[in-house]
């Protein structure tokens, strides 16, 4: 009888160290089909600093005279304590139009954007304390300027080598200037801003981003989403595909509520 139960115990021990490396041999196999790191890698305490600036220029002649130009800057500065990042676009447009037989040039263009978020890390891996800040001039959507000033919480969700998910929310301040200067109550008070990011690189070097931000007002809620593609030509060299939408419920009198502006611009990576 003691024999017995010796034997049963000895295949029941076989079976479950056999079991051991099938288990292991399934998990990778699902880490190769569905290219998923089980461990989190939140590195707070890796140094990085990294430029990207991109151009685009479309200059057309014959039946249309136009041209069109697309600058812009994103910097991202990690350190210790902090995770940094710093953006700017310039977008101007110029058209030839005729009018009374007179043929000049006119504007149709003319924007300026620059936004800087400054994230705090605790202690906690990946969850921060944030303050952001962006100034816009448009010459088009019926404001002299615009500028929003925001604080809260963000937290980088997950950071792998494939792919990156952030996102911050917490209460602002937005100001607006009407084109003659004086200051509006329209879209100008205290408001609740969320944004949330999302990359994904593949092995090839090329990478997709989609950023979504929303600020909501008492009078308004005005939202933003970047939607671009980029694939390497070179080392340090890109060709990036935008898309961008801009949205508001309540814009000023004789502007659209919905902005659209696709790009392909040449990306050059500094750092």
């Amino acid at each position: 009888m003691q024999n017995q139960s010796r034997c049963c115990l000895l295949v029941l021990a076989i079976c479950l160290i056999g079991s051991v490396p099938s288990y292991a041999a399934d998990k990778n196999l699902i880490q190769t089909l569905y290219h998923t790191d089980f461990t989190y890698r939140q590195d707070e305490n890796e140094e990085l600093f990294s430029l990207d600036g991109e151009l685009g220029i479309l200059n057309s002649t014959g039946n249309t005279d136009a041209v069109s130009l697309k600058a812009g800057i994103a910097a991202e500065h990690e350190t210790f304590h902090w995770d940094n990042n710093y953006s700017a676009e310039l977008l101007y447009k110029q058209i030839e139009v005729k009018k009374n037989g007179v043929t000049r040039d006119q504007v149709s263009a003319q924007r300026f954007f620059g936004a800087a978020q400054f994230d705090y890390k605790l202690q906690t891996p990946g969850r921060r304390l944030f303050i952001y800040a962006d100034y816009e001039n448009d010459q088009f959507n019926g404001y002299n300027y615009r500028a929003t000033l925001a604080s809260g919480w963000s937290q980088r969700v997950w950071n792998t080598d494939e792919s990156m998910l952030r996102y911050s929310v917490g209460p602002g301040y937005g100001l607006v200037s009407a084109e003659d200067g004086t200051q509006t109550n329209i879209n100008n008070g205290f408001i609740l801003r969320a944004s949330g990011e999302y990359h994904f690189q593949w092995h090839t070097g090329s990478r997709f981003r989609q950023f979504l931000s929303a600020e909501i007002g008492p009078d308004n809620i005005k939202t933003r989403s970047e939607t671009a593609l980029s694939a390497n030509l070179f080392d340090s060299l890109a060709m990036k595909l935008s898309f961008t939408a801009s949205f508001e419920t309540q814009p000023l009198p004789n502007v659209p509520n919905l902005n659209t502006e696709t790009s392909l611009t040449v990306v050059y990576r500094f750092f």
